[in-house]
């Protein structure tokens, strides 16, 4: 007898451990339950559907992750373009005249720097409008900043020497601040990332020749 009730009452006590294991497991589980479900229930955008569509709600990381997928352009984006393409071509005007009028090397030099740069900007751009704008819009050059007027294009080809030196500098550094002022612009109200990278490069490269044309004066 004692040695079955010993039997027995070892197998109620491993009985007890089993309900005991099984029950810390169930409780893991629901504790694990509980712990994922925050992930699940966290905070929620609203997001605009598109015409005729009601909106959406969606988690806040799908919200950023959908944001930076879309790269469509917007008028910001096809305005600067439009503009960029002719305010590069009358940099490119301006530095034509330079060969033949120009007595300074440096600016000769920083002229060609200008040239090689803007013409094939000028190539990058026309070929973005040609996929995401197709056909020309106008622009005056009153809505450019840093445009050189008819009357100082005029007095820049009557100049020779110094005194043509001197004004392409200036002319062509107030030219640059414009182009930057844009490109800043672009960056700001802008959605496409190729408009971005080619603004990126303007602001970069301009503030560059900048420096080294104020050196000059």
């Amino acid at each position: 007898m004692p040695h079955r009730r010993a039997s027995l009452t070892a197998a109620l006590l491993a009985a007890t451990a089993v309900l005991a294991v099984g029950g810390c497991s169930a409780s893991g589980d629901s504790g694990d339950s509980g712990a994922k479900s925050p992930a699940h229930n966290g905070p929620s955008v609203i997001a605009p559907g598109k015409p005729g569509e009601a909106n959406r709600t969606m988690s806040a990381e799908d919200a950023a992750r959908q944001r930076q997928d879309d790269n469509s352009p917007n008028a910001a984006d096809r305005s600067y373009a439009h503009m960029m393409i002719t305010h590069h071509a009358q940099a490119l005007k301006m530095t034509q005249l330079v060969p033949a009028r120009a007595q300074s090397t440096q600016v000769k030099r920083i002229a060609g720097r200008i040239s090689a740069a803007q013409g094939p900007e000028i190539s990058a751009m026309k070929g973005w409008l040609a996929t995401y704008a197709k056909g020309g819009t106008a622009h005056h050059h009153g809505t450019m900043p840093g445009m050189a007027t008819d009357a100082q294009l005029t007095e820049l080809r009557a100049a020779r020497g110094k005194a043509f030196d001197q004004l392409f500098l200036r002319l062509m550094i107030a030219h640059h601040d414009g182009a930057i002022t844009m490109a800043t612009g672009v960056k700001a109200q802008g959605n496409n990332v190729q408009i971005e990278e080619m603004a990126d490069d303007v602001i970069a490269q301009q503030t560059s020749e900048i420096v080294r044309m104020r050196d000059m004066l």
